[in-house]
């Protein structure tokens, strides 16, 4: 009954899709062959609120009298603090940046179309995919694209629902189905609940999230059975638990995945040490990009992983001194503004033709 509730929806959505104009070493070996490479990112803005108090107390700290006094220059410098840094999310084989940016901790369509028109990636011509969300703080996800890699098809929006908790809202699951150099692909831009009361007594409402996140996957590759399937954003817990390893059954090596199944390329990062986000001296990569077997060597698209990769090479991201140094750079540092970026940092995938 869910499979068929989702189908319907993903149906349905078409006439209302929100299509709105607006060199590292993990990197692939692509372009070595001289295959065209695009690279599908996800980036945590961190709070990336207007200084406008229209979310009541749950909006207050991010207005200018709220307890960070955010106004109109704070606003801005972080506007061109992320505008810079994805510019910059570049490789030698994506030297035009990502086709596509997943993104999360957005209030609402505006501050994205700030990001878009400002300076540093203006010429770039991003679109934007946006819903807002039930969330109680007012932060959505969303997905900026290059119309020139990709193709915005219909769009579907997922409400997490908990019968445990009637009144328990949060980020609704936006599902992007669209072209990828010419190839079916659904894109599902995720922000799982916190581990706010901690870790363990929260993992549940995470593993409701990943249930609902398999259930969208499998709707469409019902519809499309060649369809590439990716599952991105602060899914809030790493690859090896529950929620990703055995919920959404994503596996850390390739060969071990089947049809039908999910490969987790930032297990094995970090295993390695790469982390996207750190939590008391801890690295964690809880910024996750993750594919269907459609999208491994043996699936059904011609569109075929190759590579993937954590933005932990751009030095201005991190601290660069004190007491945090080679944490990443954010916005607000013990109550403290310090004018950074975000708390996360960004990560990417690549894919490419067979």
């Amino acid at each position: 009954m869910i499979l068929k509730k989702l189908t319907l929806s993903l149906l349905a959505g078409i006439a209302a899709a929100l299509c709105v104009p607006a060199a590292n070493a993990q990197t692939s070996q692509a372009a070595n062959r001289g295959h065209k490479v695009y690279g599908v990112a996800f980036y945590n803005l961190e709070n990336l609120f207007d200084t406008i108090n229209n979310n009541g107390k749950y909006d207050l700290e991010f207005s200018p009298q709220g307890k960070n006094r955010w106004d109109s220059y704070k606003y801005w410098k972080k506007i061109k603090n992320l505008s810079y840094a994805i510019s910059r999310l570049t490789t030698r084989n994506t030297p035009g940046g990502p086709a596509v940016i997943g993104v999360s901790e957005i209030e609402n369509i505006t501050v994205l179309q700030d990001l878009v028109k400002a300076e540093d990636i203006a010429g770039r011509n991003l679109r934007i995919v946006h819903h807002d969300s039930p969330d109680r703080r007012g932060v959505d996800v969303g997905l900026l694209y290059d119309p020139a890699q990709f193709k915005c098809i219909n769009v579907t929006n997922h409400y997490l629902h908990i019968p445990e908790l009637p009144d328990f809202r949060t980020r609704d699951q936006m599902c992007v189905f669209g072209l990828l150099g010419g190839q079916r692909v659904g894109i599902i831009v995720n922000h799982w609940p916190s581990r706010r009361g901690g870790d363990k007594s929260s993992s549940w409402l995470r593993e409701a999230a990943a249930k609902l996140s398999k259930n969208i996957a499998d709707s469409l590759t019902n519809l499309y059975p060649d369809c590439g399937i990716i599952i991105m954003g602060d899914l809030n817990d790493d690859p090896s638990n529950k929620s990703c390893a055995e919920v959404l059954g994503a596996k850390k090596k390739m060969d071990k995945v089947a049809p039908g199944g999910f490969f987790n390329p930032f297990w094995q990062k970090l295993d390695d040490g790469f982390g996207s986000y750190i939590y008391r001296g801890g690295w964690d990569l809880f910024d996750q990009i993750i594919i269907n077997y459609n999208l491994l060597p043996e699936g059904k698209s011609r569109l075929v992983y190759d590579g993937a990769l954590v933005f932990n090479n751009l030095p201005f991201l991190l601290q660069s001194d004190g007491q945090y140094k080679g944490y990443p750079f954010r916005t607000f540092s013990g109550g403290v503004w310090t004018g950074g970026y975000s708390d996360h940092l960004p990560t990417e995938i690549f894919l490419t033709f067979k």
